[in-house]
């Protein structure tokens, strides 16, 4: 049986470690042998109950960056220290994320195969993307991207590369497709956003789209956060929330506030972040939610102008609380929007993912 080792570094309910356990899940149920190296103390996320044996290497974020950056850079050498034992091993090594280099660098040392699955392209200090990608560069075998914008925008010069595009897992696709989009569901125009706790992925600029139409009791806002109560507290300080707005903290299944939900915002601030794919976009497609996202970045792969929904940046915070209003008071709009959202959800089928991974893997 053909044996994959897997590294992460922090499991959490981000996109990242969602795809990686749907690989997981695709490799195991076609005979593959897999094994989990993750980053730090046993964090809840969605890596947390993957069909494969776990093992844990230090790694711990700090509020201050410096320490992070330390704490990362040690983090890999241990890693790389503990995957020396595998020398004689027949196993590949699989990287998700730019992140853990550690492995990377073991198995080049080792002479294993090493495949990257590419997330992202935002990564700062810009000289630590310099060198992950110069590790990639001398260490991959193989490269999976998320999408074309991320191919064309971090390829690698002679190294043989895919795109996978992300899909939603099974159980959620099966739900999605019974689920009658309404929308006034609950009696209200919904607005839903899922993000990670970060300044660049528009947090505050959907707050502000919320205080924006505070005034209107037929809209209400509902803010998902990868964060903790404490972390969400501590951010908002010293703010004052509009009253429309609901923060939920990390939350294992979104599906119940999908299927409440009118309009999805992504609102990645390009200028600091690009949005490489869009999970949370797809799932709502999915939903057949019509969304407002980036005019650029991979999301622009899911969403048409006036098809899906809208490309609006997200510094646009008047334009966007303009088509918000706009969609409330056009229910022809949101259902034609709807059908094409639920159409367009159909490129991005669990089948076409698996089919992809396995076939990475064939000849291996």
């Amino acid at each position: 049986m053909k044996k994959i080792i897997f590294f992460h570094l922090l499991n959490d309910y981000s996109g990242s470690p969602k795809v990686l356990s749907q690989v997981i899940e695709t490799v195991a149920k076609n005979g593959f042998d897999a094994e989990l190296f993750l980053g730090g103390k046993g964090s809840a996320g969605f890596l947390s109950s993957v069909p494969c044996i776990k093992k844990r290497y230090i790694y711990k974020r700090y509020n201050n960056k410096i320490l992070t950056l330390l704490s990362y850079t040690f983090s890999q050498l241990v890693l790389f220290v503990k995957l020396l034992r595998y020398r004689k091993s027949s196993a590949v090594f699989y990287v998700n994320t730019l992140l853990p280099f550690g492995a990377a660098l073991a198995g080049k040392l080792l002479g294993i195969q090493v495949f990257y699955h590419i997330h992202e392209t935002s990564i700062r200090p810009k000289p630590l993307k310099i060198f992950l990608r110069w590790v990639v560069q001398k260490c991959s075998s193989s490269n999976i991207f998320v999408s074309h914008f991320l191919a064309k925008t971090e390829g690698f010069h002679k190294i043989e590369s895919v795109v996978i595009y992300n899909s939603i897992p099974p159980s959620m696709a099966d739900i999605a497709s019974r689920h009658v989009y309404q929308p006034l569901p609950e009696g209200k125009f919904s607005v839903l956003m899922i993000c990670s706790l970060k300044t660049y992925k528009g947090v505050n600029e959907f707050v502000q789209i919320s205080r924006l139409l505070s005034d209107n009791h037929g809209m209400e806002f509902r803010l998902i956060l990868g964060a903790t109560n404490a972390e969400i507290s501590d951010f908002f300080s010293g703010i004052t929330l509009p009253e429309n707005l609901t923060i939920i903290s990390s939350c294992s299944n979104v599906v119940p506030y999908y299927q409440k939900t009118s309009v999805l915002l992504s609102l990645s601030k390009p200028d600091e972040w690009v949005e490489t794919f869009g999970l949370t976009i797809l799932e709502g497609l999915s939903f057949g939610i019509p969304c407002i996202v980036p005019p650029v970045g991979g999301p622009i792969e899911l969403v048409s102008e006036n098809h899906e929904g809208y490309l609006i940046a997200s510094d646009r915070v008047e334009d966007i609380s303009a088509k918000l209003v706009f969609l409330q008071n056009n229910a022809d709009v949101c259902y034609r929007l709807s059908e094409a959202a639920k159409m367009k959800s159909g490129s991005f089928s669990s089948e076409k993912f698996e089919s992809g991974v396995i076939g990475v893997f064939d000849g291996i």
